[in-house]
């Protein structure tokens, strides 16, 4: 009987420490970068979690040759909790290539192994991962133009990557444009597998309002192409109010806005009906009165109402928002409200708006 319980506890203590375990979990064992342009380094990320019940310590990080280099979460990582692995490939070497990137841990097993794989290119052929966005053989890097908030006097900047997939010479070209962009096209024209860039302008002193301007610029495919749908670029830009001037006590005296919700999903009220709504608070937690002078939309199906536009320190009102499920799918735009207020910390707020269920992968 005593050499039983002996067994049975030693037994018991080495089920409790087996149990109790760090698990080392990636989000993916290899990379394959596809080609990439020679001399220009790009970084992986392995999004590492810990599936096991005590904290995982990623101890060191070696790639198999000096052609990579790695960073990693160095303090440790929870049960639950997620920490990263990025690993920078130089891309000095041309040719097909495949690295391997050996993880310390206090895991079981105590090394693991991780893959980057991919080609090293002269000349750039397959635009999939650098220029995500097709319009025809046209391929581009982002799909809307939204520039940086401004002030009025500033000029921002967007760089649209395009790429030429088609079998003959293209010269990109913006059509529709409002009189406060610019565009120009470097180069001019782009051969066969060529890429360039689009250096679109922003001209504030030709907006002519605080807060959200929007519109859409149009891409020619080809030579004569017209405007459609098809080849439609949403473009968008905000200008704050200037603060610059107020003096210190001004500041400290400022009006506060404040929200009680920044994002909205309204995918579960859409579902079998044909439109949502849902309310926001919006608050002035500060010493003066705030005035909300723009309420604005980025999306025809979303509407929104107001019940106060100017709220005394300490008052409360309602903003109703509202998503039409018909339409939905028809613009490229995001489902947001913009809210411009005269709070200086906050100028600018948003609110952004989920109406649709995504489907989830185990």
């Amino acid at each position: 009987m005593k050499k039983f319980l002996i067994l049975l506890y030693a037994t018991t203590c080495l089920s409790a420490t087996v149990a109790a375990q760090a698990r080392f979990t990636s989000n993916t064992a290899r990379h394959s970068l596809g080609q990439i342009e020679w001399k220009h380094p790009v970084t992986a990320d392995f999004l590492v979690t810990n599936t096991g019940n005590q904290p995982l310590v990623l101890s060191d990080v070696e790639p198999d040759c000096a052609c990579a280099v790695a960073q990693w979460t160095q303090t440790p990582i929870a049960p639950g909790a997620t920490g990263t692995v990025s690993v920078t490939f130089d891309a000095e070497a041309l040719g097909h290539f495949q690295k391997s990137i050996a993880v310390f841990t206090n895991a079981e097993p105590h090394v693991v192994y991780l893959y980057l794989d991919g080609e090293v290119v002269r000349e750039l052929k397959d635009f999939t991962q650098t220029h995500p966005y097709a319009i025809g053989q046209i391929r581009l890097s982002m799909e809307a133009l939204d520039f940086p908030d401004a002030h009025r006097g500033e000029n921002p900047v967007l760089r649209l990557g395009v790429a030429n997939q088609s079998p003959l010479p293209y010269e990109p070209v913006l059509m529709h444009l409002p009189p406060y962009l610019q565009a120009e096209a470097r180069p001019a024209v782009l051969q066969p597998g060529e890429k360039g860039t689009v250096i679109l302008t922003l001209d504030t002193e030709k907006l002519t309002d605080l807060g959200l301007t929007q519109t859409s610029v149009y891409l020619s495919r080809f030579s004569g192409d017209k405007v459609g749908e098809e080849n439609e670029l949403p473009l968008s830009a905000v200008l704050l109010p200037d603060f610059s001037g107020l003096t210190e006590t001004e500041l400290q005296n400022a009006p506060v806005a404040s929200l009680s919700a920044h994002e909205l999903d309204l995918s579960h009220l859409l579902e079998g009906k044909r439109k949502a709504k849902a309310d926001i608070t919006v608050t002035n937690t500060g010493r003066s009165p705030l005035h909300i002078s723009k309420l604005q939309v980025f999306h025809p199906a979303v509407g929104v109402h107001l019940k106060k536009s100017v709220l005394q320190p300490g008052e409360s009102t309602r903003l109703r928002v509202t998503v039409t499920k018909r339409g939905i799918g028809r613009h490229r735009r995001h489902l947001r409200v913009l809210m411009i207020t005269n709070d200086p910390a906050h100028p600018k707020m948003e609110i952004n708006i989920t109406a649709a269920r995504r489907a989830v992968s185990f």
